[in-house]
């Protein structure tokens, strides 16, 4: 697949599908609890993106049943919404995007649910440190791999693991599309970033070690080694401004 660069006024369109997929998790933030189940907020969302004159970008991708991937504790990604009953203390990584007009939107946030332990805390400050990090990163001429060095390095200097096994990517017409970007690598490797790349940056960060598994439902991925993991993820657009997070919150 070529990499796409896209115009100020694609990006705009992309802009307002991101508004949308934003808004959607702005709204799990108000609403998320303990006693719901990931169900209830694949339902809150998808009705949300809907209602917005959208479509949901993952319902039927590859065949993914849900609106959202619900990922609890030590799920890292892939996790599909059931009647599973969020409990204090649980950290949910909701990943959920939108189809508006033909251009895709897709973020990632993990939630508490209700009080957590210091340890997940931390793990979700990291993370999404080491997101804007990478984020700021995202500039023309910079080499994606120092994007992806740069997260690394954030992660593993605070004593968490990348995942390696997935990444983030282009989007725009499509959910996924050139570049990959991978959360770890050697500086000053890798394409040159150019204006009007839109991008979804997305660290996976686990708790214990970065191995994973796939369960037996053929999606949810989980921490080989039974520890929390967290995701943090925005799609950005590389304007003449500069890098622009499109799915701020």
């Amino acid at each position: 697949m070529a990499l796409n660069i896209y115009t100020d006024q694609e990006i705009e369109k992309i802009r307002k599908s991101c508004k949308i997929t934003a808004t959607a998790l702005n709204l799990v933030e108000e609403t998320i609890r303990p006693g719901m189940t990931t169900l209830d907020v694949d339902n809150i969302v998808e009705t949300y993106i809907r209602d917005h004159g959208a479509k949901p970008a993952f319902k039927g991708y590859h065949g993914f049943p849900g609106t959202v991937c619900a990922s609890v504790n030590e799920e890292i990604v892939h996790g599909i919404p059931s009647d599973r009953v969020l409990k204090e203390g649980d950290i949910v990584g909701i990943d959920t995007g939108a189809v508006w007009q033909g251009f895709y939107s897709d973020s990632c946030r993990t939630f508490p649910v209700g009080e957590i332990a210091k340890e997940a805390q931390d793990l979700l400050a990291v993370t999404k440190e080491s997101l804007m990090l990478g984020i700021e990163q995202f500039y023309e001429g910079n080499h994606l791999y120092t994007l992806s060095n740069t997260v690394q390095k954030c992660v593993e200097t605070s004593g968490y693991s990348v995942v390696k096994d997935y990444a983030g990517h282009g989007i725009g017409y499509n959910l996924h599309e050139e570049p990959e970007i991978p959360n770890f690598g050697y500086p000053g490797m890798g394409l040159k970033f150019k204006k009007g790349m839109v991008v979804a940056i997305e660290p996976m960060v686990n708790l214990g070690k970065s191995k994973t598994k796939v369960l037996k439902d053929g999606w949810t991925v989980v921490t080989e080694d039974g520890q929390l993991s967290a995701h943090f993820e925005h799609t950005v657009a590389l304007t003449k401004k500069g890098a622009e997070i499109l799915t701020h919150g």
